[in-house]
């Protein structure tokens, strides 16, 4: 945990940088929407992995709280999509 004049100072300093190269920035955006995307994608495959054995031994409605899971990931993956790899 940085003190609050390290972090005034770090705010200041990403501040500056910010405004003198904003094509640096722009690609550290693009890197952190690529992380989310691949978090995403990764979270999808290993729940429809795991949703029939989880079906099977927890029932239906764990099978059901999956489904709905699932779609609320296909749903933030349509609404953030992009090159996911």
């Amino acid at each position: 945990m940085l003190s609050k004049e390290d972090q005034r100072r770090f705010e200041q300093i990403t501040r500056n940088l910010r405004e003198s190269d904003p094509a640096f920035f722009a690609r550290l955006d693009n890197r952190a929407r690529g992380r989310r995307g691949r978090w995403l994608l990764l979270l999808t495959v290993v729940l429809w992995a795991a949703l029939p054995a989880t079906t099977v031994l927890a029932g239906r409605i764990a099978g059901a709280i999956f489904a709905v899971v699932l779609v609320t990931n296909a749903a933030l993956m349509w609404r953030f999509r992009q090159r996911w790899l």
